[in-house]
């Protein structure tokens, strides 16, 4: 009886062993394929901010819930299953797919650059407009986030593209494959729109921060303090906390100036890396190649951080060609696509 008990201990805790390195796996592998996606994530959190612009702050968070509800929803709800039949039924499909998709994010890339070199005509119909109509705020309100999940909904799917064509290569488990896109999908969620509310309250706790001469004993804003006057742990850390917080305030634009400019520059060298990568699956080795032997020369030149360099190297020139690749969308984008579409949709 005893013998057979300690089998059936060793038996589990073998069983627990396997099931902690495939969880170990999974981990990783989330990991790895949500690292290769962080291009798509920048941008991303460079551009859900916008959709709060003009609403009152008590709105800012809520709009930002709904948002991440939707972004939630897309990835678990209607593309994740579309991912797993797709890797089943047509796996040749995923290297075509993901190139659309980066070249998609060529387009968008070039558009930002070519709105931000020739600016186009400001936009009518803000907020401040319907600030007198409750039932038209509310309206208001829904097309932004409506139209804040659309744009998730085609950011989501290249993320959910990348990883599984990470996945496909590494992973044969089909339900180990689901659990890693549930796992990628949910964490980019998670980390995106966190980031997000930090960054859209921020000049709202850099103003608090400003207008607070008793830090101390109001827990820097969190409690209301006692009636009196302010005292010497208020007076001394006064100034570091109004500093931060004006900081916070004057800071927090140029902030968001530079995460649109390194969205838009991942936009462009992921978009244009996943299309050189995609050619050479169909046999177009030597525009890799050349890439690779350029950032290797380059390397080579500096004996500290050379592995940085080649990386910076890589990137730049995918950037470019994402540029180029953009540039040429643009046109057809704006001739064909979108009349053909108006048309369709009328």
């Amino acid at each position: 009886m005893s013998t057979g008990l300690i089998a059936l201990l060793d038996d589990v805790v073998g069983l627990a062993k396997v099931a902690a390195a495939s969880l170990d796996d999974a981990a990783g592998q989330a990991a790895k394929a949500g690292a290769k996606a962080a291009g798509v994530v920048v941008d991303d959190a460079a551009v859900t901010p916008r959709y709060v612009v003009g609403f009152t702050a008590d709105r800012e968070l809520p709009i930002i819930g709904k948002i991440a509800l939707g972004s939630l929803k897309n990835k678990l709800i209607l593309l994740l299953p579309a991912a797993l039949i797709l890797s089943l039924v047509a796996p040749w499909a995923i290297t075509p797919l993901l190139m659309m998709g980066g070249a998609f994010l060529c387009y968008e890339g070039a558009e930002k650059v070519h709105e931000a070199i020739w600016p186009h005509a400001a936009h009518a119909g803000q907020a401040g407009e319907t600030a007198g109509d409750p039932a038209a705020g509310r309206q208001f309100e829904d097309a932004k986030v409506s139209s804040a999940i659309k744009t998730d909904l085609i950011l989501s799917a290249e993320i959910m593209a990348i990883t599984l064509s990470t996945v496909a290569a590494e992973v044969s488990s089909f339900w180990m494959q689901a659990v890693i896109l549930a796992v990628v999908g949910t964490g980019i969620t998670i980390v995106v729109y966190g980031a997000v509310a930090l960054i859209v309250k921020a000049d709202d706790v850099g103003i608090s921060l400003a207008r607070n001469d008793r830090p101390v004993s109001s827990l820097l804003g969190l409690r209301r303090p006692a009636p009196g006057a302010p005292g010497g742990a208020d007076r001394g850390l006064r100034p570091l906390t109004q500093g931060l917080g004006r900081g916070l305030v004057y800071g927090m634009p140029l902030f968001l100036r530079l995460l649109a400019l390194v969205g838009t520059a991942a936009m462009l060298w992921v978009g244009g890396g996943i299309i050189i990568h995609g050619l050479e699956g169909y046999g177009l080795q030597e525009i890799g190649h050349a890439i690779h032997a350029a950032a290797t020369t380059v390397g080579q030149a500096f004996p500290v951080g050379a592995a940085l360099v080649e990386w910076l190297v890589s990137a730049g020139i995918a950037g470019v060609a994402g540029l180029f690749i953009g540039a040429l969308l643009i046109p057809l984008v704006h001739k064909v696509a979108i009349p053909v579409f108006a048309k369709l949709k009328g």
